[in-house]
């Protein structure tokens, strides 16, 4: 259990027999009545966000959730398979609970995996991913009218729009949260 006062960012509750994570939360003492805690919580499972005032002082029941890191082996046809660097154990993983962040996933990257009773609950990708560019087509000097984009496909498949200036074989640096395109990485 964990009162309001307790509340973080990471946070996982068990409301409704669901589990919950705190993405924002924000302490509000009115000049008139009691304190609130106004949230804004994801549910872990189906992604869905929604805010949530709670009574300053309720107490909450919490989820122990175990993040560790874990390496990408190989997608073997429906699940990704991922091996925790410690026990040297391997877990697969459906697609839903890996999410968006698949686009941008190599082979051997380390990200980090959050369970609950052992049960996977979200894969967490590094913020920023190097990767290749595998095909763009060259941008033409002086073609300003597409906004200076064009689209371009990496060594993952993933598509993302990238300055004119980048050619096929360039590693960028990419916002695996988005798929922003971050820069250029030297070689």
């Amino acid at each position: 259990m964990a009162s309001t006062a307790d509340f973080k960012n990471g946070l996982v509750l068990k409301m409704e027999g669901q589990l919950w994570q705190i993405l924002e939360f924000q302490h509000v003492k009115p000049g008139k009545g009691p304190a609130f805690v106004r949230t804004k919580i994801k549910n872990v499972l189906s992604g869905k966000i929604v805010d949530k005032t709670f009574n300053a002082g309720v107490k909450v029941e919490t989820a122990t959730v175990d993040r560790r890191d874990m390496t990408y082996l190989y997608n073997d046809g429906t699940d990704y398979v991922f091996m925790d660097s410690e026990t040297y154990d391997q877990v697969a993983i459906a697609p839903e609970t890996v999410g968006d962040g698949a686009r941008f996933l190599l082979e051997s990257m380390t990200v980090q995996v959050s369970t609950h009773n052992d049960v996977p609950l979200s894969v967490e990708l590094p913020v920023t991913v190097e990767l290749e560019v595998t095909h763009t087509d060259p941008g033409l000097q002086g073609d300003r009218s597409t906004g200076g984009t064009k689209p371009a496909t990496l060594e993952t498949g993933a598509e993302v729009q990238v300055p004119l200036f980048i050619n096929t074989g360039d590693r960028l640096k990419i916002d695996s949260r988005d798929g922003g395109y971050l820069g250029r990485v030297n070689h």
